[in-house]
Parts: structure tokens; sequence; C-alpha cells
């Protein structure tokens, strides 16, 4: 399995942006492909999560009112939108594969992982 971000940038506060997660090496029939971020000095955290099949999304309380995760399935093409962004959303950007979905806000849950991409929010 090879996850691939792209999409990220330099974007002012209360912009939008999409972030691209390019899988290959599976079909992913059972996967949830989540989305982790991690600050400058801050730990890695949960940021929103998609199943493959069926393409049922989550994220976690604090952003789910500004970011949601889709996906493609022809594409094998995961995405994280993210609309009116702030200067906290700062961060490196990862998507992560898994089978064992109930745990998806869990980084330990996730096998595979792509090499991040960085978002930076200005002023």
């Amino acid at each position: 399995v090879r996850l691939v971000e792209s999409g990220g940038g330099v974007v002012q506060a209360g912009g939008s942006l999409r972030l691209s997660c390019k899988a290959s090496g599976s079909t992913f029939t059972g996967y949830t492909i989540g989305w982790f971020r991690r600050a400058p000095g801050k730990e890695r955290s949960a940021v929103c999560a998609v199943t493959w099949t069926g393409g049922k999304d989550y994220c976690t309380e604090a952003l789910k009112d500004r970011f949601t995760a889709s996906r493609d399935a022809a594409t094998k093409t995961a995405y994280l939108q993210m609309n009116n962004v702030k200067p906290e959303d700062t961060a490196m950007y990862y998507c992560a594969a898994t089978e064992r979905a109930a745990y998806w806000s869990s980084a330990e849950v996730y096998d595979h992982w792509g090499q991040g991409t960085q978002v930076t929010v200005s002023q």
C-alpha cells in the first residue's frame, strides 16, 4: 500500500484548501483512510477519516464544522476539504490507511502512512 499526499501550501485565514491522498497497492475494500496532523511543537492528532466502502466520514468534534473527508473510489483518491482555515490549522498533514475502522482516531491502528503535506495558514 502506498499513499501520497498533495495539495498543501500557504492559505490565508478564512480561506479553503483541499488535500488529496492518492492510494495504490490495494483495492482498499474495508479500509478507512484517516487524516492526521502534527503542528510544530505538538503531538500528532486525528483530524478526519472516511470509509472506503460507503464513503462515511468522521471528524473530530472540534473540526467537524469546518473539515470534511471524502473519497473517490474510481481514482483511489481520498480528500480532506478544509474550510474557514485558521492559523492554528498550520501543520503537516498526513493520510493513513487501516482496516481497523472502529478506532479511526487512534494513530496506532494505521498500518500505512503517506509522507505528509505542509499546510500553512497566514493571518
